[in-house]
């Protein structure tokens, strides 16, 4: 019996000596392998009544520490938003560049202003006329591209959000089939090890996309939610989805992206439950920060032109251009609008003395033209036409104003008051109706409107606006459709304040002096967010919607950038920059002269334009208020680099707890190539020395078989 333990001592020494080898290859094998976790020898001393017995193999174990593992999964996902964020930020901050670089699209507008000022210098120098106007073409061609750039990144931001969801998708199902596989495994008491370092590399990848927590079971499986306890991953799957939507358009609605419950079909809104990894920082790019700037910009691309307009529209060209064309207005003629104030309207004979003057003044309930009453914009066409008689004509045509003058040798001008200066939505009367615009839009560029809540909203009916309304998380609190109401705007602002079909629950609509709507919050609702998601309204006559010509959407007032350039006609003709200003007053008679060939009072305005304060709207997270442009243009500047900044201490800051989580995980799970090698000696002597026991065993049993 005695030389039957020393022969099972041997071989239980044997083989526990065998597999401690081939757990320290296996872990020098892995020394490199990212997400590996080494493992040890679980044995025993076996006992049988008291009396050793050899070895137990427990098993193979992995040495990890579940709290480690935790905190190094946490500060991937930290990382990996910050990472997703900054990357992109940086990218854009490089293109808007500094005020102080001469190539960025702030020193491009400096450069327009100085060539601006030569021109004022000289009004007769061509040279300086052609240079400022292709100067200020190329600050809006920067506008444009910069805009197209955010866009882009949007769209770039959305499409790597859908392939991060694929990828999920095949995490999951791994893990899915890794956990029948461990559970087996555990079942039969075979080792595990393997399947567990598996689960831990693709929880590592995981965890980069989307912050998840786990809970190993007994049995092996690995149990997978988000931070905030949505299951991902138990004894069924979630299967997320998204369809990217292939576009960066502002004031397009994302879709959400859902889960499907492998088990049952039930479907989830997932997209607030994922507040950390690359998805999170993604959708905070595109939902978020983009936007935000890309409303800052279209605000600084409007005030620029609105202030190169403003000045515009009070000058005129020497000699005055025959004709004068607006800017498509969204109105249409029935139209009444409010102001106050005063203006002339001349024509010009080309040496610059006047052929005729007509005074028009802006009322509360529309004009008077020589003292003439015309309330709305039809009545204004037919009273300056009645004035002009021979001289001129006026037409309002698809939302644009124009005055002609009859004969070829004549000019048309406009000039402001100098004691009561005309005022509609706040711009004067040449520049509400642009014009003489020097800088034109394809598109609203501002939404003071002019009109009043009493005025005819002019929609067609059957059009329905969509509003989507973001609690303070950004999760999607409602979803509500108002479809067009009543005749006047203040029946359709009433709709949309109804507590129950409308928006009032949450705020409401209102319209103020200049005829600009603006939503403010109820008590309590100071967080949410109230976006419009589509509007199929139509203005009958103008082609537009409800929301667009009233500045209400985000696609409204971001693409403002996109849609501006210096008129064509005055990049080809510099002689149509507006250098001079129209002299009247109320002895000025026919024969006088009104405009000078030297005059560079006009030039000297659009110079002064970037100087000069102006009322700039909310734009984004960058609060408006009265400032100049190029004040502004460098709280744009600001604005864009300390949202990089703040991005590149945020990614620098997850990068030192990864790095710090990630050391001490590999303090306790990473293989010491100087502990396996005195591992292997160990048991390969062990193993020589089991060897050499069952030698000994076998010359004894020999040595007994001989006497016998």
């Amino acid at each position: 019996m005695a030389l039957n333990s020393v022969i099972g001592n041997a071989l239980s020494g044997l083989r526990a000596s065998q597999l401690g080898l081939r757990t320290a290859s296996n872990n020098v094998a892995n020394v490199n392998t990212p997400g590996y976790a080494r493992t040890e020898l679980a044995i025993t001393s076996r006992n049988v009544a008291g009396q050793g017995m050899g070895v137990d193999v427990r098993g193979v174990e992995r040495i990890t520490d579940e709290y480690l593992l935790a905190a190094s999964v946490r500060a991937n996902s930290d990382f990996s938003a910050a990472t997703a964020r900054y990357s992109a930020l940086d990218r854009l901050q490089a293109q808007f560049g500094s005020t102080s670089d001469e190539s960025s699209i702030f020193g491009r507008l400096n450069a327009a202003f100085d060539s601006l000022s030569a021109a004022a210098a000289d009004s007769a120098e061509t040279v300086a006329r052609l240079s400022a106007a292709s100067e200020l073409q190329t600050f809006f061609d920067e506008t444009q591209r910069l805009s197209v750039e955010m866009r882009t990144l949007r769209n770039e931001a959305d499409t790597r959000i859908g392939s991060g969801i694929g990828r999920i998708n095949e995490i999951l199902k791994e893990m899915q089939d890794l956990n029948l596989q461990a559970q087996s495994l555990n079942a039969s008491s075979a080792d595990t090890s393997g399947a567990a370092n598996r689960q831990v590399e693709l929880l590592d990848e995981l965890s980069s996309y989307i912050d998840v927590r786990t809970n190993r079971q007994p049995d092996g499986r690995v149990f997978v939610s988000t931070a905030d306890g949505v299951a991902l991953l138990d004894n069924s799957r979630l299967q997320l989805e998204y369809t990217p939507a292939g576009t960066g358009a502002y004031g397009l609605d994302y879709g959400e992206i859902t889960a499907v419950v492998s088990a049952s079909g039930a479907r989830v809104d997932l997209t607030q439950n994922i507040t950390s990894g690359e998805l999170r920082g993604l959708i905070d790019l595109r939902d978020k920060d983009l936007p935000q700037l890309a409303a800052a910009l279209a605000e600084y691309a409007a005030g620029a032109a609105d202030a190169l307009n403003a000045a515009h529209n009070d000058a005129t060209a020497y000699p005055p251009p025959n004709t004068l064309t607006g800017r498509d207005t969204s109105l249409v003629g029935a139209d009444v609008l409010q102001g106050s104030g005063a203006a002339t309207l001349a024509i010009v004979n080309n040496d610059g003395t006047l052929v005729q003057q007509v005074a028009i003044t802006v009322t509360g309930t529309g004009f008077t033209v020589d003292g003439n009453a015309a309330n709305s914009i039809t009545d204004l066409v037919n009273e300056i036409n009645t004035a002009l008689g021979g001289n001129g004509t006026a037409s309002f045509t698809n939302g644009r104003l124009s005055i002609d003058a009859a004969n070829a040798n004549h000019g048309v001008a406009l000039a402001q008051d100098s004691a009561n200066p005309s005022s509609i939505g706040g711009r004067g009367f040449a520049h509400y109706f642009g014009l003489n615009d020097i800088v034109d839009s394809d598109r609203p560029a501002f939404f003071e409107t002019g009109l009043t809540a009493t005025s005819a909203h002019g929609l067609a009916g059957g059009g329905v606006m969509s509003f989507k309304v973001l609690g303070p998380n950004g999760g999607r609190t409602a979803d509500i459709d108002v479809s067009v109401a009543g005749a006047t705007i203040q029946d359709q602002l009433n709709a949309l304040n109804a507590a129950g079909t409308g928006l009032g629950a949450y705020g409401s609509f209102g319209m103020d002096g200049n005829g600009e709507i603006s939503f403010t919050p109820n008590a309590g609702f100071e967080q949410y967010e109230v976006v419009v998601t589509g509007d199929t309204s139509v203005r009958t006559g103008t082609g537009k919607s409800f929301t667009t010509i009233f500045g209400m959407s985000d696609g409204a007032r971001m693409s403002r950038a996109e849609g501006f350039e210096v008129r064509p006609a005055i990049r080809s003709d510099s002689t149509l920059l507006s250098m001079a200003k129209l002299d009247v007053t109320g002895a000025t008679v026919p024969g006088d002269l009104v405009v000078s060939a030297g005059d560079n009072r006009g030039g000297q305005e659009l110079a002064a334009a970037g100087q000069a304060k102006r009322t700039f709207d909310d734009a984004g997270n960058m609060k408006g208020g009265m400032s100049t442009l190029i004040e502004y243009g460098a709280r744009v500047a600001g604005k864009v680099g300390s949202v990089a900044a703040a991005a590149q201490r945020a990614e620098t800051a997850a990068e030192s707890v990864k790095e710090a989580a990630d050391i001490k995980r590999s303090d306790v799970e990473g293989v010491s190539l100087d502990e396996e090698l005195a591992r292997m000696i160990q048991f390969q002597q062990s193993y020589n020395a089991a060897a050499r026991l069952l030698q000994a065993a076998r010359e004894m049993s020999d040595t007994l078989i001989n006497i016998v």
